[in-house]
């Protein structure tokens, strides 16, 4: 295995109350990951096009997760002047560091996700027999 979270971490970041707590559930919740990802080709997009690449998510759930990545300084939202209101979305410098490290991860998830899939079925499978 590569680095440990303790060497990597001696001062013990991650634990309860450290702020890092806090932004890795920010980043990491079940809809960030897409939001980020689907605004890290680089354009800005507007609500009705995060909220079709981010296929799911509720207009609820689009909205928290907006709001939270854009207080933490990873998204940002402009309003243009015009009637009616159009509204953009994209990644701030911050925000673009994160895709950059959130991308990897979200391709070893694309080519393991059938094999762990598969895996807690058999599981599952095994604690009905």
């Amino acid at each position: 295995m590569g680095v440990s979270l303790a060497a990597a971490f001696p001062d013990q970041v991650f634990t309860h109350g450290c702020p890092t707590r806090e932004v890795l559930d920010h980043v990491m919740s079940k809809w960030a990951p897409l939001v980020l990802a689907a605004l890290g080709d680089g354009e800005a997009l507007r609500w009705s096009e995060l909220r079709r690449r981010a296929d799911g998510i509720s207009e609820k759930m689009l909205a928290q997760t907006l709001r939270t990545l854009e207080r933490d300084g990873l998204v940002l939202r402009v309003a243009r002047p015009v009637v009616p209101p159009h509204v953009e979305y994209s990644l701030t410098p911050l925000g673009e560091g994160l895709v950059e490290k959130l991308v990897p991860l979200m391709v070893w998830v694309s080519h393991h996700a059938d094999q762990m899939l598969d895996r807690s079925e058999d599981e599952g499978d095994d604690e009905h027999a």
